[in-house]
């Protein structure tokens, strides 16, 4: 029997997930059956067994890419470019979060992460840890500018930190709940919010 390489289990989980995807914003995580999940993906229940054992090991896959790109352009910018303005990274966030919305349902998707993870402590302790990192790494980005004199000295970084990523939340629950043209603008006012301070 030919084995299987790596490319292609890649994007035979992909083709579960996109499908899982579909289903899930359709008709939300409880209304999503197994069946659904393998019909919508034209595989057998082996096929999709043998990526993941559960439905909910679905949900927080999907929690976790969608959290992935956040992720990694807040640890870029704090370990490569901590000298950008607090606004400019927030708004590239920003952007690139209804990017993601517009190819995948991000925004919606993440609706549905956060409710079900008031039921999940699994998936909430998985989107606790993902949000740790961003905290751990926006905080870093926060004390390179106060140590410029951009921002507050006076403020714990752990606590601006969190005040700028509740910007975050907020954008992505009007661009899933009240649409697109809703928060049109939103990137360019929060570059203007915070500036590079001249110092």
């Amino acid at each position: 029997m030919p084995k299987v390489s790596q490319q292609y289990r890649d994007a035979r989980r992909d083709q579960i997930l996109t499908a899982a995807r579909r289903c899930f914003l359709r008709d939300g995580f409880h209304a999503t059956s197994m069946q659904d999940l393998f019909a919508e993906a034209g595989l057998s229940s082996g096929a999709v067994y043998r990526y993941f054992t559960s439905k909910d090991d679905m949900i927080i896959a999907i929690a976790e890419e969608n959290m992935l790109g956040i992720v990694d352009m807040v640890h870029d910018v704090a370990t490569r470019q901590p000298d950008r303005p607090m606004g400019a990274v927030l708004a590239d966030i920003l952007e690139m979060v209804r990017a993601r919305h517009e190819q995948g349902g991000l925004g919606s998707i993440a609706v549905l992460v956060w409710s079900e993870a008031l039921r999940n402590p699994a998936m909430a302790g998985r989107l606790a840890e993902m949000l740790g990192r961003v905290r751990g790494d926006l905080s870093e980005v926060v004390r390179e500018h106060q140590g410029a004199g951009d921002l507050p000295a006076d403020v714990p970084a752990d606590a601006l930190a969190a005040a700028l990523m509740s910007v975050v939340p907020g954008y992505i629950m009007q661009l899933a709940v009240l649409g697109p043209a809703t928060v049109e603008g939103v990137p360019d006012a929060v570059r203007e919010l915070w500036p590079r301070s001249a110092v």
